[in-house]
């Protein structure tokens, strides 16, 4: 290896491949993609409505076209889109019971995932990866 930066990273690129593979499997029960799993818990915590800027910054992976994402999730009566009482120049997105009802029987399923996963590495580990992981993320430009 050329460098121990090159190897770190190949080694978070598998690791993200073999714990992303499971996820997709998991979700194909629902007809899910895991943008649309990540629309779902983020609009499922924010029962007043996002708009659809928000809801591309809270995104785990950064969707370049979220209006034909949430297009789709709306036409599968996942989600609704709705102008704002106070600003009608604002358009709100919620989740529907139908989304709270998908993502709700997800949710001990890919609970149950997470930890057969990850679960072995303990909490101190488990903090320490999550912390390490967000150094990397916050390097100074």
């Amino acid at each position: 290896m050329s460098c121990p930066e090159e190897a770190a990273y190949l080694e978070l690129v598998r690791t993200t491949e073999a714990l992303t593979r499971p996820l997709a499997q998991a979700l194909k029960s629902e007809d899910l993609s895991a943008a649309q799993y990540n629309v779902l818990r983020i609009l499922r915590g924010s029962p007043d409505g996002l708009t659809c800027g928000e809801i591309g910054e809270r995104m785990i992976t950064r969707d370049p076209d979220i209006t034909r994402l949430l297009d789709r999730m709306e036409k599968r009566l996942l989600i609704s889109r709705g102008r704002d009482a106070q600003d009608r120049r604002v358009v709100l997105t919620r989740i529907t019971q139908e989304g709270l009802d998908v993502v709700g029987r997800l949710d001990k399923p890919i609970r149950d995932m997470h930890r057969k996963q990850l679960g072995h590495l303990g909490l101190e580990r488990l903090r320490t990866l999550g912390e390490l992981l967000a150094a990397c993320r916050a390097r100074p430009e």
